[in-house]
């Protein structure tokens, strides 16, 4: 496995914050994910033991209507001739971003025109770099940790809103991980539980409307204190059940603000939002265990942006 150096051991970045270009090459275009190794998997597996499945996937048109209206939700039209014995259907206006997703590396970048390991813009658009199919060839398959911020809040005696925007600190994200009594190891793949998608689901239209416009909702607090917590963990991915694993609205004056450009656009780190993490929580508390072997299947479709998460968790 790749020694990664620390944070403050990284090279400045031009416009702010830490750079990981070139540790995994050149023209690298998987990130962090490369730290999901045959013996990490391997390690991983050994955390199933009860046999328990946990699909992490919302319904794909869940959210309705899209946050900040730049996604829509897909229409359905079912095939099927007279009194033949078959049956297909075809989705249009699908967006494979809309509901339990992935962000490819090529999603969004460092700055205008620059994307991770230096990718251009004209790269990412060919479907040259950066794209979902990198790491659909290969799959997200590795030990998965839950840090359940509802639990983490309660034990800590502090109100909390699921449909607030709640900026969880890096000391946050230490008291969940105590709560779970784990430690975190290179190439893990972090799980959010904010009770954001839950509460979503519960909500009436006129409430759903209103968040679509606001964009407000609970994540990780910007800021570099927590970029260099995410790279000194070694994580390879953050998955989350919000919109954006970073609190929103977004502060998009710099870098370390919009944490998107640097844990993408710098550090080829893979973010999923949306994640359905009801149950798995829920279980989690249950019987106090809190990792898990996670197997992600991204959709191979050369230059894709974006891939439905296509996530289970297996306890």
């Amino acid at each position: 496995m790749t020694e990664l150096p620390s944070y403050d051991e990284l090279p400045l970045a031009a416009d702010g914050g830490r750079s990981g270009w070139g540790v995994f090459g050149a023209r690298d275009n998987i990130g962090l994910p490369n730290l999901l190794s045959p013996a990490k998997v391997l390690e991983a597996a050994r955390l199933i033991r009860k046999g328990a499945v946990f699909p992490l996937n919302m319904e794909i048109d869940a959210v309705s209507p899209q946050l900040w209206g730049s996604r829509g939700n897909s229409r359905r039209n079912v095939i099927h001739q007279g009194s033949s014995i078959a049956f297909d259907d075809v989705y249009d206006n699908y967006f494979p971003q809309a509901s339990s997703q992935w962000d490819s590396l090529g999603h969004v970048g460092y700055a205008p025109g620059v994307f991770y390991n230096g990718a251009t813009e004209d790269d990412v658009a060919a479907g040259r770099r950066n794209t979902i199919d990198h790491w659909a060839r290969r799959g997200l398959v590795g030990r998965g940790i839950v840090l359940d911020m509802v639990r983490t809040m309660q034990e800590l005696d502090r109100p909390y809103n699921p449909g607030s925007s709640t900026a969880f600190t890096v000391s946050d994200l230490e008291s969940a991980r105590e709560c779970a009594g784990i430690d975190m190891s290179p190439g893990d793949i972090l799980i959010l539980h904010t009770g954001f998608t839950g509460w979503y689901l519960k909500q009436n239209h006129a409430t759903r409307v209103e968040l679509s416009r606001t964009a407000t909702t609970p994540g990780l607090a910007p800021g570099e204190e927590m970029c260099r917590y995410l790279w000194d963990s070694h994580v390879c991915a953050v998955a989350s059940d919000t919109f954006a694993v970073e609190v929103t609205p977004l502060d998009m004056r710099n870098p370390t603000g919009f944490l998107h450009r640097m844990l993408i656009g710098q550090f080829g780190m893979a973010l999923g939002e949306l994640w359905w993490t009801e149950d798995l929580a829920a279980d989690c508390a249950a019987d106090g265990v809190y990792e898990i072997f996670l197997a992600s299947s991204p959709m191979n479709a050369a230059g894709g942006l974006g891939s439905p998460a296509n996530a289970l968790a297996i306890k």
